[in-house]
């Protein structure tokens, strides 16, 4: 089979390029897998912080709005409950 060294020279090609195949398309699923990872944290932290803009735009409404204690009060509750 390998009697001269064309087919000695074919066989090693074949075996690198077959080896960069495989190592291509397992750095390309882990890398997908990073991608879906990351997305999934990014989607958690915006949500967080949409929830602490809400808060931080009531608390501020309520230092600078003159209203009565009771208001306060239940807004206080309504961001404990949260």
């Amino acid at each position: 089979m390998f009697d001269n060294p064309f087919s000695m020279v074919v066989a090693i090609v074949f075996i690198v390029m077959t080896s960069v195949v495989l190592i291509t398309r397992y750095r390309s699923a882990a890398r997908s897998e990073r991608i879906a990872r990351s997305s999934a944290e990014d989607k958690a932290l915006r949500e967080e912080m949409q929830a602490l803009k809400e808060r931080v735009q009531v608390l501020e409404r309520i230092a600078t709005d003159a209203h009565d204690a009771l208001r306060i009060d239940q807004e206080i509750a309504r961001l404990r409950d949260r």
